[in-house]
């Protein structure tokens, strides 16, 4: 198996690579995530992703980097990490009672200039949320570091009321898809498998 990297600080992308039996090493790269004007959503999440693989396998010319960018989309606005509580609750506001995207992009930049992506696009019906139940949730501090301003998989799990697609692209990486990525590279998931068996 060929090196892989993780081109990600996220502790979530982590751990569902590890659900998919895989050995990598976390190695981050701080790039510009600011979108540039009138750029579409969709766009906008695989530039970041590919950007982020490409930067990462320039320094490891010989791994094989995995990199993904994920965006809480509400009516073509991109609802990127809050700054503060009071970005996170004005988040919270808007996306309470409605139905939103929830877009992961992911990139696979390998030796030999090769290079795949894929993008995932997640529909997410919230539930009505009273300002009690927001104040309650800001107070948890899940919402720090989150796209939308909230975690599936933790508390803001409870505010979705209807998902359709990939969960764990909600999360932070489409498990379906990576693996597909992967083994187009020629390393399925699976082959690590026997690699981590006890």
């Amino acid at each position: 198996m060929m090196k892989l990297l993780l081109a990600s600080g996220s502790p979530r992308r982590r751990e569902l690579l590890q659900q998919m039996g895989l050995t990598f090493t976390v190695a981050p790269v701080d790039l510009d995530e600011t979108p540039r004007p009138g750029e579409a959503p969709r766009h906008y999440v695989r530039r970041m992703a590919l950007e982020k693989a490409q930067a990462a396998q320039a320094r490891a010319t010989e791994a094989l980097v995995l990199a993904a960018d994920t965006s809480v989309i509400l009516e073509q606005q991109i609802l990127g990490k809050p700054d503060n509580d009071q970005q996170a609750a004005a988040m919270l506001q808007q996306l309470s009672g409605r139905s939103h995207q929830v877009m992961t992009a992911v990139a696979l930049a390998g030796p030999g200039g090769f290079l795949q992506d894929c993008l995932v696009v997640t529909e997410v019906q919230f539930c009505p949320l009273s300002d009690d139940q927001i104040h309650a949730y800001l107070a948890t501090g899940e919402h720090r570091d989150k796209a939308g301003a909230y975690a599936i998989q933790g508390r803001g799990g409870i505010f979705v009321q209807h998902l359709s697609g990939s969960y764990s692209a909600v999360v932070g990486l489409p498990l379906q898809e990576t693996a597909g990525l992967l083994a187009k590279a020629g390393q399925p998931a699976w082959q690590d498998w026997e690699l981590t068996h006890e």
